[in-house]
């Protein structure tokens, strides 16, 4: 049995001995008059405030609160302690940069995960991260209320294991899947599409020069993957300097900013928006680039199939053909590390193997005392919490029930 090591953290106290807070942050958690809330983008005011947006997401306030989200559970990091430690200087120079329009991103710091592929991501400073929260708050709402239903990664109340319930119940009304991927999707995602989707819906100029200060950020952050960012329709009548000029277009998004999750889903919304209402295909999940069509008729998929290759063009997406394939639910769907079936899912062997790994590692760490058990403990309850959503009691018992644990101290 795992033993917990519980560690309760709260912010900052006004009780005895509290250090004072700074002024501008003080006035913000007791709700002074003149520190205004930011207002909820409601249907009736959205029209009036999508284009005059910037004042909201330079508000001192507003950084405050993104400082928040972009430090929570990270605050023991060294850069986010650092940028806490003079907390309202660090956000009072970074409001005046974007007031003045002279913000500047910084440069990523990249790495390699296996998942079970080989993925960069790229992490930007922390300071880029409070601006991203900072925008994302503002403007997500406006678009939040535009996207499908069915449409999960990076969205309030939906997630992976809401995606895979969603798959499941679909798989119970319809025997026939199209199982889709998008081949190199975030290093093919064209900035000057992205930007007028953007644009859709944006009419403040200052919030889109904002947006693509971090867009643009992400051109050549991938450049070793394959170029896909093409045209796709006939070039023929086309000269060679319009040719190289279209296919250097800017193109790519770091993996794992917030805002590229964000951008995902503005990229991705007209071919949600295209599947549901031109192909009324009923029974269809996305999460980011992996999304499933479930049909009555196989040849529906097939005709799908082709009419969406069509639509990614246009997008300058490709579908990975070999991995988009029609079949029966009967035999399992692989669908964000799982195989989901209609009446139970289990999960693929090389994510139990992942966390085998991980969780030796993980020992030795503890072992060495590099880490605490208590960080030991999260990550093992972590996993688990996502194992039980399967059939995965017999795994779970074959990676743990053999450990001798640590009592807690």
């Amino acid at each position: 049995m795992l033993h917990s090591a519980f560690c309760f953290s709260g912010g900052w106290g006004l009780g005895k001995g509290a250090l004072p807070l700074p002024q501008q942050i003080f006035q913000i958690i007791v709700g002074a008059q003149h520190a205004a809330p930011l207002q909820i983008l409601n249907k009736e005011t959205l029209l009036k405030t999508y284009k005059h947006l910037y004042p909201r997401i330079t508000e001192f306030e507003n950084l405050y609160l993104a400082f928040k989200s972009a430090a929570r559970g990270k605050r023991s990091r060294h850069d986010v302690a650092a940028f806490e430690f003079d907390l309202e200087r660090n956000l009072l120079e970074l409001q005046d940069e974007l007031q003045r329009q002279t913000y500047k991103t910084g440069g990523y710091h990249n790495f390699l995960i296996h998942d079970p592929k080989p993925r960069l991501i790229s992490a930007a400073p922390f300071r880029d991260r409070v601006a991203h929260h900072a925008l994302c708050r503002v403007i997500e709402p406006i678009f939040e209320k535009r996207f499908i239903h069915d449409s999960y990664a990076c969205r309030v109340g939906k997630g992976t294991h809401a995606a895979l319930n969603r798959a499941q119940e679909f798989s119970k009304r319809y025997p026939y899947v199209l199982k889709c991927d998008l081949r190199h999707f975030f290093p093919s995602m064209d900035h000057q599409i992205l930007r007028g989707q953007l644009a859709r819906l944006i009419a403040d100029p200052q919030t889109m020069w904002l947006a693509s200060q971090i867009i643009q950020s992400g051109d050549g952050i991938h450049p070793d993957e394959e170029q896909t960012s093409q045209p796709q329709t006939s070039e023929v009548s086309k000269t060679s300097e319009v040719l190289q000029a279209e296919v250097l277009r800017a193109h790519g998004l770091p993996i794992g900013n917030l805002t590229s999750q964000f951008w995902a889903n503005v990229y991705l919304d007209p071919l949600d928006q295209f599947v549901k209402r031109e192909l009324k295909c009923e029974g269809y999940v996305r999460y980011v680039d992996d999304f499933l069509l479930f049909a009555d008729d196989k040849r529906d998929l097939h005709r799908w199939k082709k009419s969406i290759i069509e639509f990614a063009a246009s997008l300058r997406l490709k579908l990975h053909e070999r991995e988009s394939v029609v079949f029966p639910v009967t035999t399992g769907i692989p669908f964000l590390g799982w195989r989901e079936y209609p009446d139970h899912r289990r999960l693929k062997q090389r994510n139990g193997l992942a966390f085998q790994r991980r969780f030796k590692r993980l020992l030795f760490s503890f072992s060495n005392s590099k880490i605490k058990w208590k960080d030991v403990d999260a990550s093992v309850q972590s996993w688990v919490a996502h194992a039980a959503h399967g059939q995965t009691y017999g795994l779970r018992r074959a990676l743990l029930g053999g450990v001798i644990l640590p009592r807690a101290a």
